[in-house]
């Protein structure tokens, strides 16, 4: 009997660690996936990533570059996982009346789950994301800032304008966005019954939001940036790079390191 219950905590002890980089994490009638660094010792900071538009949780974890990165930095890399491949946000082409309320609270609901299944530090949390993914981050810098200590939204934006409302005070923001980019232009386009927004106009509600001073201009070997900071010591920024709908892992660690460097992460 005593042999039947140890090859029993055999098979059900791999079962109970199956949830991780290569099976989903269960959440309700939702999933997402999640990578942890080599040598976990106390709670861990992490990306929280938001794939593009048909994308998945799955797909973000085949990315071993941006997997390498992340645990580098000593990281968790956390993919979160829209429905059917997109995400519930306001004025989208398929979401008109949304208030990406739903969205908001599957995000609250990982954040919860991480630290309870893998010791996630919550203090030490960035939302990135690429394309339809980058809409998601703006809309959570706009909703939820406190959640996180800073947002790197790639080459995507808000449906339409930016929302009248953001919740205060403002987080710290860096936009990344290729300036030959047709699939999201940074000066929008027309999907259907709405259109993409102009990142300009997201930045300028956003500058106004947490009253950041005038932008200085910085460039490095990758990247052309615009660069404000506020009275509170946040950053906000707009770094082009040559080229179109794309993301690179060296693109993601430079706004990691900005926002290391005030202090924020």
């Amino acid at each position: 009997m005593r042999y039947l219950f140890f090859v029993l905590a055999l098979f059900m002890a791999p079962m109970a660690q199956a949830c991780g980089a290569d099976s989903d994490c269960l959440l309700g009638d939702r999933v997402y996936r999640i990578s942890l660094p080599a040598g976990q010792s106390g709670p861990v900071g992490a990306i929280v990533w938001a794939h593009g538009y048909r994308g998945s949780a799955a797909g973000v974890m085949r990315n071993m570059s941006l997997r390498r990165m992340a645990h580098s930095k000593g990281l968790a890399l956390i993919a979160v996982q829209g429905v059917g491949g997109s995400w519930d946000l306001p004025n989208g082409p398929r979401t008109p009346d949304s208030t990406g309320a739903a969205e908001f609270a599957y995000f609250e609901a990982v954040i919860a789950d991480v630290q309870t299944q893998f010791d996630i530090d919550p203090a030490r949390l960035v939302s990135s994301g690429f394309s339809a993914g980058g809409m998601m981050v703006w809309n959570l810098a706009c909703a939820r800032p406190e959640t996180f200590v800073g947002f790197i939204p790639f080459s995507g934006t808000f449906w339409l304008t930016p929302p009248d409302n953001c919740v205060t005070p403002a987080a710290s923001l860096v936009h990344i966005h290729g300036d030959r980019d047709t699939t999201v232009p940074l000066e929008g386009r027309e999907i259907g019954p709405t259109r993409q927004g102009k990142v300009s106009d997201a930045l300028r509600m956003y500058a106004d939001l947490g009253a950041f001073g005038p932008a200085r201009d910085v460039d490095t070997d990758m990247l052309r940036c615009s660069q404000r900071e506020n009275a509170a010591a946040k950053i906000l920024e707009l770094c082009l790079f040559e080229g179109g709908h794309s993301f690179r892992t060296e693109y993601l660690e430079y706004g990691l390191e900005r926002l290391a460097a005030a202090g924020k992460f």
